[in-house]
């Protein structure tokens, strides 16, 4: 079965979203069928196939959830020792060779990967460039607007 990486913090979360959809989600839905059968005449009762739709939603997504926890490899970057390199977790501030702006992202797993918060997909063009570099190294990333140059300021494991 294969890994996925996953940051504590990721794991985290999916726990709480599948928390959630069991004790909150699935008995509202269950209550919500439960009503629209009260209304009679289930062929053209509305409500009653919105309700067992969204079950089916939420059912779905706690088996998706349920799996990608189950094939979790749980990485705590502050339990990380990689000798400055760039690695799953990292945090790495870089600049821009063309403009001198500086971003700092976190490489994390897909489901946790949020750019406006600065965590980026490990599958991500840009975290593929960085995984292996060290501080001072040049990282060039084939974005839609061509190849850009990134130095990496520095890594840290937070």
């Amino acid at each position: 079965m294969t890994t996925i990486p996953i940051t504590k913090r990721g794991a985290e979360k999916l726990r709480e979203e599948l928390h959630r959809l069991k004790t909150v989600d699935r008995p509202w839905v269950i209550t919500a069928i439960s009503d629209a059968r009260a209304q009679g005449d289930l062929s053209e009762n509305a409500e009653y196939e919105a309700a067992k739709d969204r079950q089916g939603f939420i059912e779905g997504r706690i088996q998706e959830v349920e799996g990608k926890l189950s094939a979790a490899q749980i990485i705590d970057p502050k339990e990380l020792d990689a000798g400055g390199r760039v690695v799953f977790g990292a945090t790495v501030e870089l600049e821009d060779e063309d403009t001198g702006d500086t971003v700092t992202y976190q490489i994390v797993g897909e489901d946790e990967a949020d750019l406006k918060q600065g965590l980026i997909n490990i599958s991500s063009p840009i975290a593929r460039a960085l995984i292996g570099k060290e501080e001072g190294d040049t990282a060039e990333v084939q974005a839609p607007g061509g190849i850009r140059r990134y130095e990496v300021v520095a890594v840290s494991y937070i």
